[in-house]
């Protein structure tokens, strides 16, 4: 953590706003709100979901997010385990464990994923926001992406 100038007090504190950052995407996906999603983000974000789901830039994750009140009748995405590493004072990467539920307006069953999140997060005029987000996925059930970012282990 070379030349990183925050007390471990600051660190505590600025790991909280991290986290509700990671906490307020599930719940703004869960509660259908992608326009509060959307403030999460910077503006030369990249994101991936998949190997052929993504975005690069806000207006391309705008449109990911198009369909997620008609195709879904509900998600719950329930977060573990986010360990925060300092980059900087104002830059972060994050591991954050994510189990996502998700019911289809389709007659489908449930689609669950077991995965994690892979983040950078930049601290932009006082507020942390997602430079670059990753989803990986250990496994899946019923769910909607077919190719996923697999999670590597160790031989």
């Amino acid at each position: 953590m070379t030349g990183i100038n925050l007390t471990e007090i600051e660190k505590v504190v600025e790991s909280h706003a991290i986290e509700r950052v990671i906490s307020d995407y599930a719940y703004f996906l869960d509660m259908n709100m992608p326009d509060k999603m959307v403030e999460l983000f910077v503006e030369d974000c990249e994101i991936s979901y998949a190997p052929n789901f993504g975005a690069k830039g806000i207006e391309e994750y705008k449109k990911t997010l198009d369909g997620i009140g008609t195709f879904f009748k509900g998600t719950s995405h329930h977060n573990s385990g986010t360990v925060i590493d300092f980059i900087s004072s104002t830059e972060v990467t994050t591991r954050t464990i994510v189990l996502a539920i998700h019911r289809y307006t389709k007659e489908r069953p449930d689609g669950i994923l077991y995965g994690q999140y892979h983040d950078t997060l930049v601290k932009v005029d006082g507020k942390w926001k997602f430079k670059k987000r990753e989803l990986r996925a250990t496994m899946t059930t019923d769910y909607h992406v077919k190719a996923s970012n697999p999670i590597g282990r160790n031989a």
